[in-house]
């Protein structure tokens, strides 16, 4: 995004002036027309961040130190409180007195102090971006609107419900072949470090001769035993974790290159696809149906995904449709979003539902994400088993190859 500075006369016939984002300067000058600002100038500007030291640590504070289902948790109570009657204030003092943990705690307070200093509410929740994230700010920004902040506030507490779910089941996915890999790797470890320098050791004194797989095997043995061996390859391991986390994190192309490698690995990569479908979906479909603009909405579905891919994707529509395409065909161009996906919109855009079919379209991807997590389920251990089995089944047998070989000349 880019920041632009402008200046005009505002629909009262005032002198205004001020800043703006916006993707382009067509898009700034669209934004200030939404606004009914007659534009006198208009120029791109680099932004100079101010860094709060003691703001940014206390933002760092509530991003680590409050959990999901606190915030959760903190949602839903303040739309039950809400929906039975009670002053936003009250509500406040209320979930003050009752939340026990002082990360959440100490942003209620804040949230409270700045609303009782005349801001709205949906400000006082911008303050936090580490705990409320765009969606759930423009969330309160269109019940406070509407007049209905508990009807907006629930639908906040679904899409955090959903969210949390989806988080859940990948970790579930991903622990059990997690574990098993790790066995896997363990006991070829042990082997290598124990079991392999025993045949080593008996070969010697047999004077056979050695397949080149049970040479290769016992190479790597003495290497891993060596008084550096293991020690370098740890390091190395570790240089090469760190070098890759660096690189994802710094470089674009690094990064978009192992974001696009993450949606390819075979089941996983479908499971994760799915997963950011639902929530990109979800997240549109509910500024949508709050009156956000497209061009908007757009924008804060970027952040429900750090996948670069899906970012530029998303971006890449944006841009399209301030150039005026229609959302059917954008979406097609993008890879990342599956025929299915694009038909569904297509529908919403013909019958003038568009923000319900995108409610469809996530329900679509939330039963299919579900489907293959239970199908992972029942494939990922049988398959896990017969990895462990090759590996070390393949140890063996590469290990006990001489023996087969001299009773086989006996013979």
């Amino acid at each position: 995004m880019l920041n632009f500075q402008y200046k005009g006369i505002s629909q009262d016939n005032k002198y205004v002036e001020g800043e703006i984002e916006a993707i382009n300067n067509a898009e700034a000058a669209h934004k200030l027309k939404e606004q009914k600002v007659i534009i006198t100038k208009l120029i791109e500007f680099k932004k100079k961040k101010k860094v709060d030291k003691k703001k940014e640590k206390i933002s760092f504070s509530f991003g680590t130190g409050v959990k999901a289902k606190e915030i959760l948790i903190f949602c839903k109570q303040f739309a039950t409180m809400l929906r039975a009657g009670l002053p936003v204030l009250n509500t406040l003092n209320m979930l003050i007195e009752q939340t026990k943990a002082p990360g959440m705690k100490k942003i209620i307070t804040s949230i409270r102090t700045d609303l009782e200093s005349g801001n709205a509410l949906s400000k006082c929740f911008e303050k936090h971006p580490k705990v409320f994230d765009t969606v759930v700010v423009n969330l309160i920004k269109a019940g406070e609107a509407s007049g209905k902040l508990d009807i907006f506030l629930d639908k906040i507490v679904i899409a955090l419900e959903k969210r949390e779910k989806i988080k859940s089941k990948i970790k579930s996915a991903l622990f059990y072949p997690a574990v098993l890999l790790s066995v896997a790797v363990l006991v070829t470890i042990f082997m290598l470090m124990n079991v392999v320098p025993v045949f080593a050791k008996m070969y010697e004194g047999m004077n056979v001769p050695i397949p080149g797989s049970t040479a290769a095997i016992m190479a790597a043995s003495d290497f891993m035993r060596s008084a550096t061996g293991g020690g370098l390859t740890l390091v190395l391991i570790v240089l090469f974790v760190i070098t890759l986390r660096y690189l994802i994190k710094t470089q674009y192309k690094v990064r978009k290159a192992w974001h696009q490698l993450i949606l390819k690995i075979p089941v996983f990569g479908n499971l994760i696809q799915k997963s950011i479908l639902a929530r990109v979906s979800l997240v549109l479909g509910n500024l949508s149906n709050a009156g956000v603009n497209l061009l908007e909405s757009l924008d804060i579905a970027k952040s429900v995904t750090t996948n670069t891919v899906v970012v530029e994707a998303l971006e890449n529509v944006k841009k399209g449709v301030f150039s005026g395409e229609t959302l059917t065909k954008l979406f097609n161009k993008e890879k990342v979003f599956p025929t299915v996906f694009t038909q569904l919109i297509s529908v919403g855009e013909q019958t003038g539902s568009l923000d319900a079919m995108f409610g469809s379209v996530a329900s679509y991807y939330e039963e299919e994400f579900d489907t293959a997590v239970a199908n992972l389920a029942s494939l990922i251990e049988p398959i896990m088993i017969v990895f462990m089995g090759i590996t070390i089944g393949g140890l063996m047998i590469a290990m006990y190859a001489p023996i087969f070989n001299v009773g086989a000349i006996i013979g």
